[in-house]
């Protein structure tokens, strides 16, 4: 890797990616190029000068000259910040994607709102408003990843109330927000664990409050698809409202897989926690403490989805003990919020929390925008 030689000629460098690569060397007719993508990751435009002593000509001198990384074949690291071609003149802002954590509906004991709230957790009896229960304790858990339990033992020991003087199986109700299920949930009336647990919900829209959301965000600005790219070896995508798993794309050499979604039981899904984000709706001053929107200009389309855990972290701790870390679960503070138990409980006394920290990306298909969503793999066992 070097910088390009920017001082005097112009230079297009351009490499192939590790799926063409590929299939150059594969030789049977499949490579073919058919698109291709500019990015500016390096380019500060902070630097144009307006105000320059040389006059006009010097006004992007330094942004030209700004360093430039050779092109190389590392897609999860090049072309962060894709640019797009529009023909009109007349527009002042681009959509961009955020991660919507308004939306909490009211959980039972059973199953969690499906809300896309980051993980907290609350280990006093009295719950805060809003997660099933009156009250304002403060969480004991904070964290800015969503939690994913590869098991039912897991997520049950996450799940369950736990002031450390006892410990019931989930009849206080939820204590958790941001805890995926990354597991296939249990069916039917006596099911153990049934379908439940949080989400990942991302919105488009424009940021500003200089343009009303009653005006509609222009169609050829709104995502109508979105790529969803995670290590194949820690996860799979999976729809937000049954266990059915996304249908994958392809796996490249360093093991990201890519989902192209377009289906409607993720982008604007029938039975979300909110309204989608439609063109009539009041901006977000308006809607109060439980507004489902993030945005307070005009709103695009909304993505919700899961993430189901791999087979190798379901079963065994091996990838856990190679990338990621491990803790007594009896230790004080723990990254599962537990307090120091004063009696002897079978989920967590004597086991260890294994955890694995990676990252979801999210890209709208339409204006390339991208935004990384943190993630913690979590394993309860011996």
């Amino acid at each position: 890797m070097a910088f390009l030689d920017n001082s005097g000629d112009i230079i297009l460098d351009a490499v192939l990616t590790d799926t063409g690569r590929l299939r150059l060397a594969q030789g049977d007719g499949s490579f073919k190029i058919t698109k291709f993508a500019l990015g500016d990751d390096e380019i500060n435009y902070d630097l144009y000068n307006k105000n320059h002593a040389s006059g006009s000509s010097y006004f992007d001198l330094e942004v030209l000259q700004t360093p430039v990384l050779e092109a190389f074949t590392n897609n999860s690291a090049t072309v962060k910040t894709k640019l797009v071609t529009m023909s009109r003149t007349n527009i002042l802002y681009m959509p961009i994607l955020k991660l919507n954590e308004n939306t909490v509906t009211e959980p039972g004991p059973a199953q969690q709102g499906l809300g896309s709230k980051r993980f907290q957790r609350f280990n006093a009896q009295s719950l805060p408003a809003g997660i099933g229960a009156v009250g304002n304790s403060a969480a004991d858990k904070v964290d800015n990843r969503f939690y994913i339990a590869v098991d039912k033992d897991t997520y049950k020991a996450l799940a369950n109330y736990r002031s450390g003087t006892n410990t019931t199986d989930g009849g206080e109700g939820n204590r958790v927000t941001g805890l995926i299920q990354g597991f296939n949930a249990d069916t039917g009336q006596s099911a153990e664990v049934p379908l439940g647990g949080g989400l990942i919900r991302v919105d488009q829209g424009l940021d500003t409050s200089e343009v009303a959301p009653g005006i509609g965000l222009d169609s050829d600005l709104i995502e109508t698809a979105f790529i969803v790219e995670l290590d194949y070896r820690l996860g799979r995508v999976k729809r937000p409202d049954t266990d059915g798993l996304t249908p994958l794309n392809f796996v490249d050499d360093d093991s990201i897989a890519t989902y192209y979604v377009t289906h409607t039981s993720y982008i604007n899904p029938k039975g979300a926690p909110s309204e989608t984000n439609g063109i009539d709706k009041p901006s977000i001053s308006d809607l109060g403490d439980s507004r489902p929107q993030v945005f307070d200009g005009p709103r695009g389309n909304t993505l919700q989805f899961r993430i189901h855990a791999s087979q190798e972290l379901q079963q065994s701790t091996y990838l856990f003990n190679q990338l990621g870390f491990s803790q007594d679960a009896d230790t004080i503070p723990n990254i599962g919020g537990f307090p120091n138990a004063t009696i002897d409980d079978s989920a967590i006394t004597g086991k260890n929390i294994y955890y694995l920290d990676s990252t979801v990306r999210v890209v709208g298909a339409n204006t390339g925008y991208r935004l990384d969503i943190p993630v913690r793999y979590v394993k309860i066992a011996t």
